[in-house]
């Protein structure tokens, strides 16, 4: 087993928007929640944020993006990364990046272990 209970590592990452998520999915769509997630996850990899400029519309579609699943945390770096004074200046927007970096991975690694453990409950025999 690993090692947080499942409502833990919910609390831990996410809010009650993905459990809305979880409410939208039933027998015709059971993979649903997964899927917004793979998606969510796919298109985090695929963004650039090394252009100053385009920096605020990938800022906007992440806190969006992470909104959207209940991710608050993520969200929240999003939300202080722009309202930093001077995002012109490099060391500065260079560390906020990085703790931008780690939320993702932080973020993406719990998900996937709360995936497994969800995986895990519904191989288990029933009592």
């Amino acid at each position: 087993m690993l090692g947080l209970s499942l409502d833990q590592l919910r609390a831990d990452i996410l809010d009650e928007q993905f459990l809305q998520l979880q409410q939208l999915q039933d027998e015709s769509s059971p993979n649903f929640v997964s899927e917004v997630v793979n998606i969510y996850l796919l298109c985090m990899v695929d963004r650039e944020l090394c252009d100053y400029k385009k920096m605020g519309i990938h800022l906007n579609q992440l806190m969006g993006s992470s909104s959207s699943i209940g991710a608050q945390r993520l969200r929240n770096v999003c939300l202080a990364f722009r309202a930093a004074p001077d995002h012109n200046n490099r060391p500065g927007c260079l560390r906020a990046l990085e703790l931008l970096e780690y939320e993702y991975c932080y973020l993406k690694n719990k998900l996937h272990e709360l995936f497994q453990i969800e995986q895990q409950r519904m191989l288990a025999p029933t009592p």
